[in-house]
């Protein structure tokens, strides 16, 4: 199968579950799964999700910009994301990077994430968002 194929495939899929509803991202992640969050660390698929659910802003839509793919020696893919962010009810996009290691597994993805983004969360913090596999 074509990595740029698989990768892209991955991306429309995430990204449109994202803007779409968060809580779908659920089956993309594993128990083992760990989000560290502005230094807080979260494991587990549903904990993950209920802290994407409970970002500040409810609805937003990622333009992809570009997806670039490395296949590894292990099987997996490493998955370079960057785009813009738009947030509903702003006039201006935020510009996001996001990279993601993919790991195929029997009957199901393993996904591990960096998201590095201008989005400020509160007044003092940006965003950055890590997750483990």
């Amino acid at each position: 199968m074509d990595p740029d194929a698989v990768a892209k495939a991955f991306v429309e899929h995430y990204y449109s579950t994202f803007d779409a509803n968060r809580a779908g991202l659920a089956n993309l992640y594993q128990e083992g799964s760990m989000l560290t969050f502005e230094g807080q660390k979260i494991q587990g698929s549903q904990s993950i999700v209920a802290k994407l659910t409970s970002l500040p802003f409810q609805q937003c839509k990622h333009n992809i910009t570009t997806v670039d793919c490395q296949p590894s020696g292990s099987g997996g893919m490493l998955v370079f994301v960057s785009g813009n962010l738009q947030l509903a009810g702003e006039q201006h996009a935020l510009k996001f990077s996001q990279v993601f290691f993919l790991l195929a597994q029997p009957s199901r993805l393993s996904l591990c994430c960096i998201l590095l983004s201008d989005v400020s969360f509160d007044a003092n913090a940006t965003g950055k968002l890590l997750c483990v596999e």
